[in-house]
Formats: C-alpha cells, sequence, structure tokens
C-alpha cells in the first residue's frame, strides 16, 4: 500500500534536510499545500524559525495575472510565509529526493475574502455571517474556486491534486481564537448551524419548493432546544427541499472543479476530493454522495472510519485514500499506525494519507518510520 503524508511549503523550503528526512521515512509521495486557508503552524526541525503564521489564506505560488485580471473575485497572493514560488521550489527538492509531490488545494474556506467580501459569505437562519465560509451557491463564489481549483492544482512538479473543501462549508471551523464550545452541537445542530440563507441559497429554496422565510424560521425553531441542552429535530418537506438545494449545488460544484483540474492538466493527473460519506456534513472533508463522487474524481481522501461508505461504491482503479492522524499533540497516534493500516487496507484502503509530516515530533517520525518500514 502506498503512503503519503501531508506537507506544506515553509516546512522544506530552507531546510536542506528536510526532503531526504521525508523520503527517508519510506513515503511514496507528499501532498503539498498550494493554496491553503490562514493558519499557524508549528516547524519544529526548521532551522530558521518555530512558527510560521500564514494570516490569510493564499495561493503559495505567484498567480498567473491574465487568468485574474477581469475577475471581481481573486485570490490572495502569501505574505513573507511562503515567498515567490513556495510550492515551486518545495515540489523541486521534494522531487529531487525522490518524493512524488502531489498538490494540495483548499477551496471553500476564506476568511479574508468573507471579511473585505462580506456579500460571499455564509448567512446562518440568525442572519449572522460566517467570513471563512465562501457559499458555493453563489454563481461569483462557485465560478473563483473552479477558476482556482484549476490554476492551484496544476502547478509545475505536481502529478496530481487532492481538492479540500470542495463543497460546502458551515460552523464547524476553528476561527481566531474560538469560543463556540459552550452548547455541544450534534451533527443535526451543526447542519442547522451551517445552512446558509443568502440571497442566492434563498432563491435556491424557493427553486426547490421552500419558502426561505419558513425555512429559515423552521431552522430557528429546531435549534431552540439546542440552547437548552436538549437535541434538535429536522425532517420533514423543509428539510428535504433545504438538503436537495445543498445537494445539486454542491454535487454541480464538484463536477465543474474536477472538470476544470482536468483541463488544464496533462494526461495522467490524478484528482482527489476530501470527503465525507454524510451528504449534509460540511468542512474540510465536504459531505458527498459516494457514488457520485467517485463517479466525478479519480477517487477520495477521507477519514479511516468512512472508507467502508466509499469502498461500495470503488472501480477497480479507485483511489481510497485512508486519512491517518500522526500527531501525537493533535490526537493521532503514529505508535498504533502499522495496525490502524491493516485495518484500514481490510475496508478497502488503496493507500495512506499522513497528517501531517510537517507538524510532527521527532518521536511521532520515528514512530512513522518503523510503521511504514514494518508494513
Amino acid at each position: 500500500m502506498r503512503a503519503g503524508a501531508f506537507l506544506y511549503p515553509w516546512d522544506v523550503n530552507g531546510d536542506p534536510a528536510a526532503a531526504p528526512r521525508i523520503a527517508g521515512l519510506g513515503l511514496d509521495r507528499v501532498t503539498l499545500a498550494a493554496a491553503y486557508h490562514s493558519t499557524r503552524a508549528l516547524t519544529p526541525r526548521h532551522p530558521r524559525h518555530r512558527i510560521v503564521t500564514a494570516a490569510w489564506a493564499s495561493v503559495l505560488y505567484p498567480r498567473d495575472p491574465a487568468r485574474w485580471r477581469d475577475r471581481a473575485l481573486a485570490p490572495y497572493p502569501a505574505g513573507d510565509w511562503a515567498p515567490g514560488d513556495a510550492f515551486g521550489a518545495a515540489a523541486k527538492a521534494l522531487t529531487a529526493a525522490g518524493v512524488e509531490v502531489h498538490s494540495w488545494v483548499v477551496l471553500a474556506h476564506n476568511s479574508r475574502l468573507g471579511t473585505e467580501r462580506p456579500d460571499t459569505s455564509v448567512v446562518n437562519a440568525y442572519g449572522d455571517r460566517y467570513p471563512w465560509a465562501p457559499c458555493i451557491g453563489q454563481p461569483e463564489v462557485h465560478d473563483f474556486l473552479v477558476e482556482l481549483a484549476a490554476e492551484a492544482a496544476v502547478r509545475p512538479g505536481a502529478a496530481g491534486t487532492e481538492l479540500e473543501s470542495c463543497g460546502w462549508y458551515g460552523l464547524a471551523h476553528l476561527h481566531a481564537h474560538d469560543k463556540t464550545a459552550g452548547v455541544p452541537l450534534d451533527d443535526t445542530a451543526q447542519y442547522l448551524m451551517s445552512l446558509c440563507f443568502c440571497p442566492a441559497c434563498r432563491a435556491g429554496y424557493a427553486a426547490h419548493g421552500a419558502d426561505p422565510e419558513e425555512l429559515a424560521a423552521a431552522v430557528r425553531a429546531a435549534l431552540a432546544p439546542v440552547w437548552g441542552g436538549a437535541p434538535a429535530a429536522w425532517h420533514g418537506p423543509l428539510a428535504d427541499a433545504a438538503l436537495n438545494w445543498r445537494l445539486a449545488t454542491a454535487s454541480g460544484f464538484q463536477e465543474a472543479a474536477v472538470a476544470a483540474v482536468r483541463a488544464a492538466a496533462p494526461p495522467g493527473f490524478r484528482v482527489l476530493l476530501h470527503a465525507d460519506p454524510v451528504p449534509y456534513r460540511g468542512g474540510a472533508n465536504v459531505g458527498a454522495d459516494p457514488a457520485h463522487l467517485l463517479g466525478v474524481a479519480d477517487g477520495v481522501v477521507t477519514p479511516a472510519p468512512h472508507l467502508a461508505a466509499f469502498a461500495r461504491h470503488a472501480r477497480a482503479d479507485t483511489v481510497l485514500a485512508a486519512n491517518l492522524p500522526v500527531v501525537t499533540g493533535l490526537g493521532g497516534s503514529p505508535h498504533t499506525l502499522a495496525d490502524a493500516a491493516k485495518q484500514a487496507a481490510q475496508d478497502g484502503a488503496t493507500e495512506l494519507r499522513l497528517y501531517h509530516a510537517g507538524l510532527a515530533s521527532d518521536a511521532d517520525l520515528t514512530a512513522v518510520g518503523e510503521a511504514l518500514s514494518a508494513l
């Protein structure tokens, strides 16, 4: 089973030992960030820094001016955390060390866009905007993210891509100094708090037979017990209409993004989506219908417990990559990686994806190397 790991360009650039270290773990490939959201990241082995602060969502390569010249929405260039062609430099070093590189492209997750253009954001049933969550139901946002997918995925040195947040985003996000855990939200409550009521989504609900004002009121009523500690109940015609709009919108967005990448890519370029098999979920692993997603993309990257739902719809050449956390400080378990990998294989995995080689401690990386060697 082939194994890959996630990595940021700043984990590699400026550290001559980084690429050989990654290759020495026994990894076949790296999923290297090309377009990424804002973050604060540890770099525990870099000779020049320990903390990298990416202040806003950006592309980690030089944008093509001609592509974006006449567009109202465009990706932001990176600041000093990823100067110049950071992706290209890291990809070159990794390739020279014998590690295949695939691009890692984050789409519907951009807090700077939502701050500067609040009209592009998801709006919940209470009227609160989520500036980190661009609404894919808006044609302008849809077109921007599809174009971003094509440019960011097909970078020189990349043999394929993985598209993250290629669908609906919502409430679940560690926004700056997050303070939203006071009331536990189960899956239903998370979904209801993530339903969008921007003008485009209101029109979408109406087209699917739901009055948007009635739907918003029903969402608020369903959430009312949650604030007192009881679960939300959500079913009926309004619920069906809302989900149908979201599924149609997300499916169309995924089809368009994958088609745009393939149109820009050379033959054999592989396109995977990060996904969750429960269609109403949103976030980095977007909710999707497994059969539809695997009919659009070459495969999926998904948390290991979700493999079986996708495996039922896999073709002989479908890539099923089990996403396994290996950073102890982030809740991962590198010391049980070998057992987890064997279980993932039984569940249908064809590859492993390890999160995250740049963030892991020396002890974590040693455990990863030992597990991969044993496998």
